[in-house]
């Protein structure tokens, strides 16, 4: 019988198809903008899949290729400004299916230490643009929430050490009305109550709001509180807390001070609103998304901390069958001790491949290419009369209305230019004064749009 690993000519050709269908795909700088399918047409269309006998890889391919992906929306179309869209670079991509095919487990130096060291050498960067100081590292994870929680666990067993009161007190985290969902949904993983402050007229949570929530609490709740996570740039409206600020009450009242920089992190990298992030240099831990607005592909996310240390020591898995790495060679960084995965791809690979081919000025230029996508929208939406801003552009989020129209205005705009293949640009909710209302917004990360893509979107509204 013919083993699942065996290669045969059939394998061949499958594979080159494979190939030429990644190439076609990671060449093509406008693919079609694919819209998803009810599952009972899909299961129409392709039956089942999966079977006892199998259907053969040719067959399965074909059916991906002709029918499933187009059931799909690419994050790099440059007209997908919807959410936070991502644009990873071809190097990037073509070094993910390295990273694929390379089968390297990277939770440990003795398995991985060659792509760890490329990850590191990727991560010097990242932290060399948050500006802490020395000594402080990090490492990459799946995403953003699980940096998140892979800090706030840390951040919780640091707050336990320094008191072992603290020990039966249930853990208690303060941040802003603007924070993404993923950190309240964090707070509930690790079993922790969570403070909500009021921003205030600019939307931005503020050391003058933070000091005001941390007086109101009662004793017990002070001695709860073990974390505030200040936001880096939210991804409803690219808005950046005031990190200095905040920064001075969490050192004047001893509490660990966490940035989500997920998707605003990689302004970091921009001279022109670096200014922006004054402060960050001073958190205990950062957040920050490579596969948002660092070009990597999905999945790619990155936490760094002040003190290393104190990540593995809420980190570190022991077990009879890890404790085996005693040649010399072995012994290195292992990515496992600093974040809740244990098993892990080495993530960060595709990021280092990308900035070894294309050095970090490049990075630069595209970051600032976003931002000036922006400012152009921005404009285009105040020259025109049946549309305005709801707020001058923060990082590269615009906010904008179309006069005149409702929330079910908006849904069916959206759904008429996705449907066609024109665009995806979908509406949000804005609220000011305890006011919501429905709007539109962009998200500029591709810097293959171009000022043409947003005067037909925008004209699309009249």
């Amino acid at each position: 019988m013919k083993s699942m690993h065996s290669v045969d000519i059939d394998t061949v050709e499958m594979t080159l198809d494979i190939m030429k269908y990644a190439i076609n795909r990671i060449s093509n700088s406008a693919p079609d903008l694919g819209s998803p399918k009810k599952e009972e047409e899909l299961l129409k269309k392709v039956g089942e899949t999966v079977t006892k006998e199998g259907i053969g890889g040719e067959k399965a391919f074909k059916l991906f290729r002709d029918v499933l992906s187009k059931a799909t929306v690419p994050v790099d179309h440059p007209r997908h400004l919807a959410f936070v869209p991502a644009a990873p670079t071809r190097a990037a991509v073509l070094f993910d299916l390295v990273t694929s095919a390379a089968s390297i487990h990277g939770a440990y130096w003795m398995t991985g230490g060659g792509g760890i060291f490329c990850e590191n050498q990727a991560m010097k960067w990242l932290v060399s643009l948050t500006g802490l100081p020395e000594g402080a590292f990090g490492v990459f994870t799946s995403g953003g929430t699980s940096a998140n929680l892979s800090a706030m666990i840390a951040a919780r067993e640091a707050w336990r050490d320094q008191n072992k009161e603290n020990q039966a007190l249930r853990a208690l985290l303060i941040t802003s009305n603007g924070a993404h969902s993923s950190v309240k949904s964090m707070a509930k993983v690790i079993d922790a109550d969570i403070i909500l402050v009021d921003d205030d007229d600019e939307d931005k949570l503020t050391g003058k709001w933070l000091q005001k929530a941390i007086n109101k609490l009662s004793e017990i709740d002070r001695k709860r509180l073990f974390a505030v996570v200040a936001t880096g740039g939210t991804t409803n409206a690219g808005i950046i807390d005031e990190l200095d600020e905040v920064a001075q009450v969490c050192e004047n009242e001893n509490i660990w001070f966490h940035v989500d920089a997920a998707y605003g992190g990689g302004a970091l990298a921009a001279p022109s609103v670096r200014h922006l992030f004054k402060g960050i240099e001073r958190a205990d831990s950062i957040t920050i998304d490579p596969h948002k607005w660092m070009f990597s592909p999905y999945d790619c996310g990155a936490v760094i901390y002040k003190n290393i240390e104190l990540a593995k020591n809420a980190h570190s898995q022991k077990g009879a069958y890890l404790d085996i790495f005693k040649d010399e060679g072995a012994q290195g960084f292992n990515p496992a001790d600093y974040q809740i995965q244990l098993t892990r791809r080495l993530r960060g690979l595709p990021l280092w491949f990308s900035l070894a081919m294309h050095g970090t000025e490049k990075y630069t230029e595209a970051i600032e290419r976003g931002l000036e996508l922006a400012q152009n929208a921005a404009k285009q939406i105040e020259a025109a009369e049946h549309l305005e801003l709801v707020r001058k552009p923060s990082l590269s989020c615009v906010l904008y209305r179309r006069k005149g129209w409702n929330a079910e205005d908006y849904k069916d705009w959206t759904y008429k230019n996705h449907k066609s293949g024109f665009a995806l640009v979908t509406p949000t909710k804005w609220t000011k004064n305890g006011e919501s209302e429905t709007i539109s917004r962009f998200c500029f990360i591709n810097p293959d749009t171009t000022e043409k893509d947003i005067q037909e979107i925008l004209a699309s509204m009249e």
